[in-house]
């Protein structure tokens, strides 16, 4: 078994914990693979070195080694070449990644097979523009935003072509179930187990007093159209990059994406669990 490690670069914990990563993977008859900037950041020459897209197609596996903004970007580039990704977490919550810092002995369940897998749906975002058609895909959320300080725009959104809500907000945000415990959540959305297929719509901060969360079959398609007000602007963000502007005669469809993610798991923590750890227990 193959595994492409990356740390996440700009971390100096995810830096420090590598060297011990790559030694419970070889431990384990597990061939890591690094970027031959990771090696030389990490001072480590045990693991066979590529490029990103080298070590993607040659890999069995992915693994992350930061918070979830790591697994979020490399996740989509294994979901797009068919491989699992797992997440070791130096972050400050790291609700997706599988193994903390001192539970590195859990990898070598990866070895023997005794990991799950976790099935993730994904959306893609089709903005049709006067320059042409962009395709994105997003693990968490594809967020609708005003520029800050510009007037309240009205959203109108349509499920198969029929209308289902029009409303003035700050935004509106198109989740995953997996991205139901991220922006969605702080939103006032409600949280909903990964493995369930549906597209969560929650509004920001909507001026109006029946606001609420809207759950949409997977097989739906989402359109969206926003009407401007004394030139309020709106943009697009997924999965927290790609500033797009959305222009009042652009088009946008929101659908499940043809590809999904499949996240390692190994041990025996539920998503409750998680939750109930991560996000119902008070700041330190």
């Amino acid at each position: 078994m193959k595994i492409f490690v990356i740390p996440c670069a700009s971390k100096e914990k995810s830096i420090a914990v590598l060297p011990s990563v790559i030694t419970v993977l070889l431990e384990s008859g597990i061939k890591p693979i690094l970027t031959e900037s990771a090696a030389v950041q990490c001072g480590e020459n045990r693991a066979e070195c590529m490029t990103d897209e080298s070590a993607t197609d040659a890999c069995d596996m992915l693994m992350t080694i930061g918070g979830d903004g790591m697994l979020l970007k490399w996740g989509k580039r294994a979901a797009a070449a068919g491989k699992p990704v797992i997440g070791i977490n130096t972050g400050r919550v790291g609700f997706m990644t599988a193994v903390d810092v001192d539970e590195l002995d859990k990898l070598k369940a990866l070895a023997d097979g005794t990991y799950s897998l976790s099935r993730r749906m994904m959306l893609t975002a089709e903005h049709t523009h006067s320059g042409g058609t962009q395709q994105l895909t997003a693990l968490n959320d594809v967020v609708l935003f005003k520029e800050s300080g510009s007037k309240l725009p009205e959203f109108e959104v349509r499920i198969n072509g029929a209308l289902v809500n029009r409303v003035r907000a700050d935004g509106l945000i198109f989740s995953t179930p997996t991205g139901s415990t991220a922006y969605a959540l702080a939103a006032g959305g409600p949280i909903i187990e990964p493995t369930v297929e549906c597209i969560q719509m929650t509004a920001l901060s909507a001026h109006t007093l029946l606001n609420r969360p809207m759950i949409f079959s997977s097989n739906d398609v989402v359109s969206v159209d926003h009407i401007p007000y004394e030139g309020s602007r709106v943009y697009m963000s997924v999965d927290g990059c790609d500033g797009i502007e959305l222009r009042p005669d652009d088009s946008l469809v929101i659908k499940r994406s043809a590809v999904h993610l499949n996240i390692a798991e190994v041990g025996v923590r539920s998503f409750f669990t998680n939750v109930g750890e991560k996000l119902m227990t008070p700041l330190k």
